[in-house]
This record gives structure tokens, C-alpha cells and sequence, in this order.
């Protein structure tokens, strides 16, 4: 993997564990020599990763939509500046579309609805065999425990396969979760559509 996707927080989070490792991912990515794609804002989690990888001596790619420019780097924009490249887009669909073009993985850290709504979106892409890069959750102070049993209600329930279900790696250190993304191959499988029962 060249590159990788991290989708995060626009807050930093209330436990200090949440920045620190952002900061320790960011640090990891350049040591690896894997170039940081992500949202181009230098606010919460989002510059926190930035501004550890460009301390490392990474390489980070921000895209950010034109209308999010006064909200994500406003405020402290050392790092803003200091980006390797920032791509300034029309919209959040074209901004989603480009980090997923450029990335050869992707990698959730905490955050919120932004966050969740991204890794999804590109966890369905794989679904629907739209690409067949590796995703994964990084389950800091198990902040995702709660969704990957969601995810696990879904397969029970009849609502998700578990081929599909077995896309999401998750870890809660960040070297295996490297590792486990560096050896993804998934299995091939098409879009479980059930026929529904006639009554």
C-alpha cells in the first residue's frame, strides 16, 4: 500500500488516548513511507494525524471541499500550509469519490457522523465489488465496539453475509492493523439480494 485513506474526527475527542493515537497513526504511516489521504481540515483528529505525519517526514494529500475551507482550516493553519498537497473541490461527493481514488486502503479512527457515513459508503463500494481495497477500523478505547456488533446483528439477522461482514478488519494496535490490511484479499462475492417471500 502507497497510500491511505484515514477518515476521522473534526473534534479531537474528550479521552487523550483519542489524539495520541492519531498522532502515534500519523508517525506510523511515515515511517512506512504510506502517503496520508485524508480530509485536508486541520481541525480535531483530522490535523492532529496531519501534523504528526509531516513531523515524521510523511506525505499528506488533504482534499477539501471549497465550502468547508473557512470551517476545517480556519483557526490554526500551520499545518494547512505545511501540506504536501491540498486539493480544493467542488462538493463532499466529489471529495469522498477523489480520496477513494488515490487511496489503496482506508482506515477509520474515531469520530462522528462524518466519519461513519464515509468508512460505510466505502465499505458498501467493496460490497458491490466497486473496488477491492482493504478497510479498516482502528478501535481506539473500543470505540467501535458498539458498531462492530452491529455489523455482527446484521449477519444473524439475515441482513448481511458473512463473507461480506469479514471485509471490515478491525484491531485495536495499529502495526496489525497494517499488517492485516497489507494481506487483505477478499472473497468474492456478489450483493446478497434475497428474493422476499410472497404471502
Amino acid at each position: 500500500m502507497k497510500r491511505l485513506c484515514v477518515f476521522c474526527g473534526s473534534n479531537a475527542g474528550q479521552h487523550p488516548l483519542y489524539r495520541s493515537e492519531a498522532e502515534r497513526l500519523g508517525r506510523l504511516l511515515a515511517g512506512h513511507a504510506i502517503e496520508l489521504v485524508y480530509g485536508g481540515g486541520n481541525i480535531g483528529l483530522m490535523g492532529i494525524i496531519a501534523d504528526a505525519c509531516l513531523a515524521a517526514g510523511g506525505t499528506v494529500i488533504g482534499i477539501i471541499p471549497e465550502a468547508l475551507m473557512g470551517k476545517e482550516v480556519a483557526g490554526r493553519n500551520v499545518d494547512h500550509r505545511a501540506l504536501t498537497r491540498l486539493e480544493v473541490v467542488d462538493s463532499m461527493h466529489t471529495r469522498k469519490a477523489r480520496m477513494a481514488e488515490l487511496a489503496d486502503g482506508f482506515i477509520a479512527l474515531p469520530g462522528g457522523f462524518g466519519t461513519f457515513e464515509e468508512f460505510c459508503e466505502v465499505l458498501t463500494w467493496g460490497q458491490l465489488g466497486f473496488h477491492v481495497k482493504p478497510m479498516g477500523l482502528l478501535n481506539v478505547n473500543g470505540f467501535y465496539d458498539p458498531l462492530l456488533a452491529m455489523f455482527d446483528r446484521a449477519v444473524a439477522d439475515g441482513f448481511l453475509r458473512p463473507q461480506n461482514r469479514a471485509m471490515v478488519l478491525a484491531d485495536t494496535d495499529h502495526e496489525r492493523l497494517l499488517a492485516a490490511m497489507a494481506d487483505y484479499r477478499p472473497e468474492p462475492v456478489g450483493k446478497w439480494l434475497q428474493e422476499e417471500t410472497q404471502l
